[in-house]
Formats: C-alpha cells, structure tokens, sequence
C-alpha cells in the first residue's frame, strides 16, 4: 500500500460572478459579502489553517482584485489604527494575514464551472493531493469540517468528502453519495448522484462542498466534457476517480451555511451573531422581538 501523502494546499474559488446577489455584487465580489464582521471568504480560509494547511490558492476571475487586497498588508491602516490606541484591532488583523509566500491567486478566464475553476489550480498545486473549500458554504460547529476530512484522509488515504443529512424529501437538491462500511471519522463512500430524482437517491448524505482530491482528478478535468449548464462539472470526474480510487465520507458534525443564496446568508449572519459572546445576547433579543412582532402581525391580518 502507498504511503499516505500529507494534504498541504488547498484550492479555494472565487472566480463567480455572484449574480443572485445584484446588485449588492456588481462592483463587489460576492465572497466579500459579510457575516457579522468576516468577509465569507475568510471564513474558508480560517478553516483550511485550522486543519493545518500550508498553502491556499485562490482561482479568481474579473473584478476580484478586493479579494487580494483584504489578504494582503494595509500599513496605512494598522498605524493609523496603532496611533489612535486600537491595539485589539490591530491585533485581529495581523492574526488574519497570511504569512508571506503561503497564498497563491491564479485566473480563471471564462466561467466554465467549478470543474474547470479546479483544473486551473493544476500547476500551483502540483501533483499531489489538496483540499478544496467552496467558500459559499461556511462551516459553523465547534470544529471545522476540513480538520474532520483531515483526520479520516490520515487514516484512510484516497479521496475524502464532507457530507451532511437532510431531509429524505430534499435529496434532490444535492450531490447525494451511498453509505457504506463505517471507518474511523466517517465511512465508505458506495457511489455519488448529481440531485437525484424522488424515491432514487441512495442515501439522504449531500456533499457539503469541503472535499481532499488526489492530483489524478486534473488528467480527468482536463479531458471531462461539458454536463450540466454547459460547463465543466467536478462531480462527473469525481465519479471517473471513484472507478479507480476510493472514495470515502466525512459526517460534519456542525451545520454548513449555504451563502451563495440569500436564505443561507441570512441563516449564516443570524447563527453565527447568536454564537458570539459580545454580541450573542442582543441580536437573541432583538431576533425574538422581531419574530414576535413578525407573528403578532401574520395573527393580526
């Protein structure tokens, strides 16, 4: 058996256009939209540091350059903030920056899916396995999902998902994978189905956007024909590797927010905010006040 290569990069794109978003994002990235006080972007990031990755590479298109700026150094800004005795700012900001040398931003020129956003990721990360973060979905739990695909890549090698359950009724909204055998920190992956339809989904586990991919699925991409929205899909080449390496899942044990909708971005802002200790108990009170004065209204009428 091969020995287990350590998952030291990971990919992160950010190259959509966010149009479900307009007209917040037509001069804004829409990872650059916020929860509470984060950029969603950094969101992903912080969670692929937390599972001990090295090496973030960001695959961005038009109109990204903020993205860049907010993971680059603001000298002006920290020593304004220095003079003016905001000492806990600048502290939060420099714990954000990544160090020099460990971020790495490349182009994807044409929105051709998420597929072709990784595949373009091919020389930056090289030929050896890596993580992948959709940054629309942000992770909330007292642990990030990737430190758990972390721990089940250790000991399984291969491939590596994150999953969740829904509702058996909502399958097919989702990439949908089979259970098999249990493993430590998750279990074998039997097959994977692109939103199935009513009654044929083989399991209620949807892919929740964190996966570890071996470096075999860019041969794949590379050769992978247009599906689904006339673009590249990762989950067609992801069931071309299943035929050759296993596949196997992590259950997160937190809740992942979708925020490339408006629901999941609302969801995400009011979780997250209830979460925190300096603000947590206002936004409870005024979040029940409005649900109240929300239901009083829906009586009334």
């Amino acid at each position: 058996m091969d020995p287990i290569r350590r998952v030291r990069k990971a990919v992160i794109p950010v190259a959509g256009n966010g149009t479900r978003f307009l007209p917040a994002t037509k001069a804004m990235p829409k990872e650059m939209l916020t929860v509470v006080d984060r950029p969603v972007v950094q969101y992903a990031l912080d969670e692929a540091r937390e599972a001990g990755i090295e090496h973030i590479v960001f695959v961005t298109g038009r109109n990204k350059q903020a993205i860049q700026d907010h993971f680059d150094d603001a000298p002006e800004l920290i020593s304004s903030l220095s003079r003016s005795g905001k000492t806990a700012q600048v502290s939060e900001l420099e714990a954000m920056l990544p160090a020099a040398g460990t971020v790495s931003f490349t182009r994807q020129q044409a929105p051709l899916g998420l597929g072709h956003a990784v595949w373009c990721a091919r020389d930056l990360i090289g030929n050896e396995p890596f993580a992948l973060l959709l940054p629309d979905m942000i992770c909330h739990g007292p642990r990030g999902c990737m430190a758990g695909l972390i721990d089940l890549y250790n000991f399984a090698g291969g491939n590596v998902v994150g999953v969740e359950q829904c509702p058996p009724e909502e399958t097919y909204k989702y990439g949908i994978v089979g259970k098999g055998d249990a493993v430590p920190h998750g279990f074998e992956v039997t097959g994977m189905v692109e939103k199935p339809r009513a009654g044929e989904a083989p399991s209620n586990y949807f892919l929740n956007g964190r996966y570890i991919l071996q470096p075999e699925i860019f041969d794949l991409l590379a050769r992978q024909e247009r599906g689904a929205g006339n673009e590249i899909q990762l989950t067609d080449s992801m069931l071309h590797l299943s035929k050759n390496q296993r596949f196997h899942a992590h259950p997160y044990e937190g809740q992942t927010f979708d925020c490339g909708s408006k629901q999941g971005f609302i969801e995400a802002n009011v979780a997250l905010a209830l979460s925190r200790p300096d603000i947590g108990g206002m936004v409870f009170e005024s979040v029940r006040h409005m649900v109240l004065t929300h239901e009083s209204r829906i009586q009334a009428a």
